[in-house]
Formats: structure tokens, sequence, C-alpha cells
């Protein structure tokens, strides 16, 4: 199976590398982590990501205005987006569904359950993601 690919956009380092760290060491995933949402972007013009986890406050381009950016391009319109933001509350569920986000995860977050919501908002089974370790059950 494939390993999922990641692209995380967090301005924070602290909070990106605790977040790169649960996603690739629990989910199992390829994360491709950037401090800017115009790096993110960047990224965009030569990866495919399976999903784009994206903080909303940040300085520069907000994560509001980068999804409206990356929707503008047609062959980035169906990576599912997910926001993580201290603002969650704020995005009702049918601000979400304007946006084409698949979810609001708040911060702070639980970081040993961040795959787990994540691979359930995307309808991903977490287990398959995880890497096979090539030992065979006995």
């Amino acid at each position: 199976m494939l390993t999922k690919s990641v692209l995380l956009i967090e301005d924070e380092a602290n909070v990106r590398e605790i977040i790169q760290a649960c996603l690739s060491d629990i989910g199992g995933w390829n994360v491709q982590a950037f401090s800017s949402a115009q790096a993110g972007l960047r990224h965009l013009a030569t990866e495919r990501p399976d999903v784009i986890v994206v903080d909303v406050l940040m300085p520069g381009m907000d994560g509001v205005a980068f999804i409206h950016q990356l929707r503008d391009n047609p062959s980035n319109r169906s990576i599912p987006v997910i926001l993580l933001t201290v603002k969650a509350r704020w995005f009702t569920p049918q601000e979400l569904h304007r946006l084409g986000v698949v979810e609001a995860i708040a911060k702070p977050f639980d970081a040993a359950t961040l795959s787990s919501r994540i691979s359930s908002a995307l309808g991903w089974d977490l287990s398959a993601s995880v890497k096979d370790d090539g030992l065979k059950p006995r």
C-alpha cells in the first residue's frame, strides 16, 4: 500500500515539528512541512499531496486566503483540506463546506489522536497507513 502524503502548513516551528512527528510516527505518513502558505503553494506546483493540513492564523497569507488560492487552480480543487486552528469554533459546518474544507481541528490538540482524527475525517484506514515492519504473525 502506498504511504499517504501530507502537506502541512504551520508558521510556529515547535507546533509544526510536533504535528509532523505525530503524522509521520503515528500515522505513518510522508509529511512535507512548510512555515508559510506561500511556500505551500510553491510546493503544490510540483507535488500533489493526499491531504493539506493548514493553520488558519498565519502572517502574510492566512489559511483562508491560502484555500482560496488553492481552489483557483483546477488541479488542486480535489485535494482535501483540514484546518488546524485555535479558531476552530468560528467555522460552522456551512462555512467549512463553502470553503471546501473537510474539518476544523481545534488547537490545542491531542497529539496522540491527531492522526486518527484526520484519518476519520477523510475516511482513511489508519492501520493500513502504518508502515509494514516486514514481520509476519506466528
